[in-house]
């Protein structure tokens, strides 16, 4: 098992690599798309900022293909820029929304867009960056608050109810898609689809790009979704009980068919057990790799704690990867904001301390 450090867009440079070093990390999953892109969002925004949450009018507007952070030259750019500060890229984490949202909309430019997700994936495993989440959803990463909920009142993110704002055209995965060539906006809420429509979407996505990720040796990582709902923003969700993760993987089998492991998320789920989770599909070998995350409650009621403060025995957990013989990596994803200047750094600090701490009594290093 190995220790990394997730980076948005906006920490990607020098700063940011030189704390995720001295916090312990080897590996970093970074995003590239700017979740934080809309006019009204300050630097000071995202530097309090340890995740997008924004409410019904989304988090931002989405770039797509066009940003040359996704080309070989730029990804290459970025790896050796990663790696002169001693750290390597174990995943990118999440397309931009633009660039294939017909993908998941069904919508006429899917084809077009598959061939430019092909593409960038290709561009990853030649630059060599193993692994590729994704999450595989209409709505993304919504109902969520933010509130003085975590330990010592300090701000972290929560959820009370479900958003059944319906989603309008124009926005997919929380984030509003570029206007038309004629400065165009649509207009109307997306039609509702059943859960089986967006399997089938599913499965078309992993026919057509999981045998490309094979041979550019890269792992696709799907995430589950988050919150766990069966219907958010009146759309279907995939993921929301950890059991329908072995559909996904059964689509497509294949090693480059793999899962984005959140453990929070897998704990807010009504079903299962997040224990008997983490042994199952460690055993399967199916995880890439893992947001190490504690939350305490269930959906729609939960709140997002310090590492140390949850429902998870987290080092039960890390006790379970190492007699499955899991050689992934871990990331603290996010954790509550402290008190202090840097809010963000110590809470990401605090979480990484834990870890290396655990790492060391569970590895006997």
């Amino acid at each position: 098992m190995k220790l990394g450090f997730g980076l948005y867009r906006h920490q990607l440079n020098a700063e940011h690599y030189d704390f995720a070093k001295q916090c312990g990390a080897t590996h970093l999953v970074v995003h590239l798309c700017d979740y934080f892109n809309k006019e009204n969002s300050t630097e000071k925004e995202q530097q309090d900022s340890n995740q997008p949450v924004g409410g019904s009018g989304g988090w931002g507007v989405a770039k797509g293909a066009a940003d040359p952070i996704w080309t070989l030259e730029g990804l290459t750019k970025l790896k050796a820029e990663v790696e002169s500060h001693g750290l390597k890229i174990w995943a990118i984490e999440n397309f931009d929304p633009a660039m294939w949202s017909d993908i998941l909309l069904d919508g006429p430019k899917k084809e077009q867009q598959m061939q430019g997700l092909q593409d960038i994936i290709r561009n990853v495993g030649e630059v060599g960056i193993p692994v590729f989440g994704y999450n595989f959803s209409l709505a993304g990463v919504c109902s969520r608050q933010v509130g003085p909920v975590a330990r010592g009142n300090a701000n972290s993110v929560y959820m009370r109810e479900v958003d059944e704002t319906p989603i309008p055209n124009g926005m997919v995965w929380n984030m509003q898609l570029p206007t038309d060539n004629k400065g165009i906006t649509p207009t109307g809420d997306q039609d509702f689809i059943p859960h089986d429509v967006l399997w089938q979407r599913l499965q078309w996505f992993l026919k057509n790009l999981v045998p490309v990720a094979e041979e550019a040796g890269v792992r696709l990582a799907a995430h589950p979704d988050d919150p766990p709902m069966p219907i958010v923003r009146k759309s279907p969700r995939l993921v929301y009980q950890s059991d329908m993760y072995h559909k996904l993987l059964d689509m497509q089998p294949s090693r480059s068919n793999s899962l984005e492991f959140c453990l929070g998320t897998i704990a807010e789920m009504t079903e299962g057990n997040v224990y008997e989770a983490v042994d199952t599909f460690s055993q399967r070998e199916a995880i890439s790799y893992i947001h190490f995350r504690n939350v305490r409650g269930k959906v729609p009621h939960y709140d997002e704690t310090f590492i140390d403060d949850g429902d998870i025995d987290m080092v039960k957990v890390l006790e379970i990867l190492k007699a499955n013989n899991y050689d992934g990596i871990l990331i603290p994803d996010h954790t509550p904001l402290m008190t202090c200047d840097a809010p963000w750094h110590a809470g990401m600090a605090f979480a990484m301390g834990f870890m290396k701490a655990a790492f060391q009594q569970v590895m006997g290093k």
